[in-house]
């Protein structure tokens, strides 16, 4: 563990409907001299790459973040694999101009995408912009073809994030298609930056924070890929979204809103004052933790051992290495 951690407070957030299979964060809050920083992976990550999410939560901890050149940073609201109408009432509470719409959701059809795409769009309007996430989820064809049918059902799509596993698949992909396409997933190691722009396998990089192994990290995968960025949560409570904010912040351009508007989909926080979208914006600022939503929030004894016993994995990788 990194000199200078003082605190571990283990938490479990419960999320407002299921998203991504779950239906609650958990993580632990490290408290260091800089502030408080955020380990939260998800259960199906190992020591190794939790490691990086590990790492992440020191830099918060223990550093200051780098300097900002923006106050205020644009963000879209994201909209689960919900029902339209469900979609629809989301989208026009959320105040943002801009929607993220999960798509390929197991179990659902390319029916169910078009009906949300197309309810997100009737609830931004003409001056709106919709992008979807496939997270991975298609081959080539299906992309292709799904890609037409929400292009169409969104009036215009601003683009779609990681249609398909592989950046030789995107790469395919991006050649088949007119809509930009975005690397996620496919950007997660020193190299990954540079066999994007290699293989044109994308338009833009989303990058986020833990995944990558803190903010300063992430600045350098930005620059490596020399590609347009937007920067995204992983589900993270206000404490973890506040580092991507300060890399939004931080970096030189910004001409896409960031997927930092997750605060939404949770129930509950750990603070009082959540990273919360006023007017489709987030503002810069740190956030430190509340002692009496962690005491609501403290998981049971069980999983309270599983988290820190997770965590002092991560920890034992990330000093050997």
């Amino acid at each position: 563990m990194a000199a200078g951690i003082s605190d571990l407070r283990p938490f479990t957030l419960p999320m407002r409907q299921r998203f991504r299979g779950t239906i609650e964060r958990c993580g632990v809050l490290l408290r260091g001299p800089a502030g408080w920083g955020e380990f939260s992976p998800f259960p199906e990550y190992g020591p190794v790459y939790a490691s990086r999410w590990l790492a992440a939560a020191q830099e918060a901890a223990t550093e200051p973040f780098p300097d900002a050149v923006r106050t205020r940073v644009p963000v879209n609201t994201t909209i689960p694999a919900v029902d339209p109408a469900t979609a629809y009432r989301l989208t026009a509470a959320s105040g943002c101009t801009t929607a993220k719409v999960k798509v390929a959701e197991a179990g659902q059809d390319l029916a169910a995408d078009v009906e949300r795409v197309a309810a997100v769009h009737d609830a931004l309007g003409a001056d709106g912009h919709v992008r979807v996430d496939a997270n991975a989820a298609w081959d080539v064809e299906t992309a292709v073809l799904a890609i037409a049918r929400l292009d169409r059902a969104a009036g215009g799509l601003e683009y779609v994030e990681q249609p398909c596993t592989t950046l030789e698949e995107l790469g395919e992909v991006r050649r088949r298609v007119h809509v930009p396409l975005a690397a996620d997933e496919s950007v997660r190691t020193a190299d990954d930056p540079l066999r994007v722009a290699g293989l044109d396998a994308a338009d833009l990089v989303v990058v986020k924070v833990q995944p990558l192994g803190g903010v300063r990290r992430a600045l350098e995968v930005v620059d490596a890929a020399g590609l347009p960025a937007v920067v995204s949560s992983a589900l993270e409570s206000s404490v973890g979204l506040a580092a991507g904010v300060a890399l939004a912040a931080a970096l030189p351009q910004l001409p896409y809103a960031c997927g930092l508007g997750t605060a939404t989909l949770l129930a509950s926080d750990v603070t009082p004052e959540p990273l919360m979208p006023v007017d489709g914006h987030l503002d810069v600022r740190r956030v430190a933790p509340d002692g009496a939503l962690l005491d609501a929030h403290t998981p049971d004894p069980d999983a309270t051992s599983e988290l820190l016993e997770r965590l002092g994995l991560a920890a034992a990788h990330l000093e050997a290495s």
